[in-house]
């Protein structure tokens, strides 16, 4: 698997990033949101330069011309409710994608809380045959739900080739796909990498709980 750490490069998603870790920001949904999708969309331009191109003829009202076109069939898969705002910014560039969804939720397997199980209850996808596939998920901590996200997408079709996505990614997490996914076949996105999981395996520093920054807290 290679791995890009999009936080090693001077551009705005740092920007946006930062905001994103901001404690104050995050008082406002809108705008936590928001900087996701934006996120998503500086991601997908960055993925965009790893696919394949075809020649295609434009006809213009003056003249013909000639445009390199992507020329793979891509699957925007995303894991519910976190990757939502991730999913609309990749949507917003990958318009003419297929879309793959399905819920993943984590829970504590012991009574401190520092156990984490993963469970996965719904899926909806395409026919992946023949397609690239790309899996969204804003925080990826330990990597058991990007992998278990696969594997159900998996269940009922393999795609050609599957690019994952994170907008942050702890290393211990990284490492966890890497060993998963050891084929040149895979690639991750991330928008930045922090060094460690706490005690609840949450990213530290992290920004906390993404889908409930989005959308408020759950029982």
């Amino acid at each position: 698997m290679k791995v890009i750490n999009l936080s090693k490069q001077d551009t705005l998603l740092n920007q946006f990033l930062a905001e994103l870790r901001d404690k104050d920001y995050q008082k406002n949904a809108l705008l936590f949101r928001n900087n996701i999708k934006r996120i998503g969309q500086i991601m997908a331009y960055e993925i965009s330069k790893t696919l394949s191109y075809k020649k295609q003829t434009i006809s213009t009202p003056l003249a013909d011309i000639d445009i390199n076109l992507p020329d793979e069939r891509i699957v925007l898969a995303t894991v519910f409710r976190a990757g939502l705002p991730l999913h609309d910014g990749f949507l917003s560039y990958f318009d003419r994608a297929e879309n793959a969804f399905v819920s993943a939720y984590r829970y504590y397997t012991d009574k401190e809380a520092t156990k984490v199980g993963i469970k996965i209850e719904y899926i909806a996808t395409p026919d992946l045959t023949d397609k690239t596939l790309i899996i969204v998920d804003p925080m990826l901590a330990t990597g058991g739900s990007m992998e278990l996200a696969y594997e159900a997408f998996l269940s009922k079709s393999k795609p050609s080739r599957t690019i994952f996505a994170s907008v942050i990614a702890s290393k211990s997490g990284v490492e966890f796909m890497k060993k998963h996914f050891p084929s040149d076949d895979f690639l991750l996105f991330c928008g930045a990498i922090d060094p460690e999981l706490n005690e609840k395996k949450y990213i530290v520093p992290g920004l906390g709980d993404a889908g409930d920054l989005e959308y408020g807290g759950k029982l």
